[in-house]
């Protein structure tokens, strides 16, 4: 017995899995980004305090190392020449509103020439970073 001759169906691509697949490759690296964290300065390890507070994120940043270097948002630099840059920014009318991330390793006596030496630059302002305790 013959069965009757069946059209041939045109073949189709499904794409809706390959859609689906997609979305879920690009939900991951979505998602992957967000927990990305943004380094905000060089390495160094802060000391922890319990009343840290989270800064906004249009601030200065003058690090000072482990070893002792300066650095202005993490490009090296001398502590002449730092002052004659944020003496620059205080003429302009700004207010700088600078963050030192000192090595907890370093020397209190040096962060405090650093600060010494910003503070008397007039409307200059200043804190010091640190880890939240956890």
């Amino acid at each position: 017995m013959r069965l009757p001759e069946e059209p041939d169906r045109p073949f189709q691509i499904n794409i809706l899995p390959m859609i689906d697949v997609i979305f879920a490759i690009l939900t991951f690296f979505i998602m992957s980004t967000l927990f990305l964290t943004r380094s905000e300065g060089l390495p160094v390890n802060l000391p922890t305090a319990d009343t840290s507070e989270q800064q906004p994120q249009s601030q200065l940043v003058v690090t000072i190392d482990a070893q002792g270097d300066l650095f202005f948002n993490q490009e090296p630099i001398t502590l002449e020449v730092l002052e004659a840059q944020v003496r620059a920014l205080a003429l302009t009318g700004q207010q700088p509103f600078l963050i030192i991330n000192a090595d907890e390793a370093i020397s209190h006596g040096q962060v405090i020439t650093v600060m010494d030496r910003l503070r008397a630059i007039e409307g200059v302002r200043m804190a010091i970073a640190t880890q939240p305790e956890n």
